[in-house]
């Protein structure tokens, strides 16, 4: 998988017609995600049966569309938020693509120390 340092990614929550290339998810990004394409942010896409990722990005020189396809199981995309765009980090992105939901990560509980003399 790409790495990538310091850049946001938004996911269109829910549904997407993923039959569109690199020009309709560019047009999505504009129009309904109100994000700009062209910086270098990442911009991930899922289809209506969840075996289908795509991510759109702008590289130095062009745009890059990669893609994702299980063949047996399904991504935990995230479904239903008041929002229609998910500003995640790239760890929570990689999380997703492993399998992982990321609305049900956390972390263990808080641990408190006491210092006994």
């Amino acid at each position: 998988m790409f790495t990538f340092a310091d850049v946001n990614v938004y996911l269109a929550v829910g549904v997407t017609d993923l039959r569109k290339a690199i020009n309709g998810l560019s047009i999505l990004v504009e129009a309904q995600m109100d994000l700009d394409p062209f910086s270098g942010n990442i911009f991930g896409f899922c289809n209506r049966k969840r075996n289908l990722v795509k991510l759109l990005y702008r590289d130095i020189n062009g745009f890059c569309l990669w893609q994702k396809k299980l063949s047996k199981e399904k991504f935990k995309w995230p479904q239903s938020q008041e929002e229609e765009v998910l500003n995640i980090g790239t760890r929570e992105l990689k999380w997703l693509l492993d399998g992982l939901e990321i609305d049900q990560l956390r972390a263990h509980k808080k641990l408190h120390y006491q210092y006994i003399i």
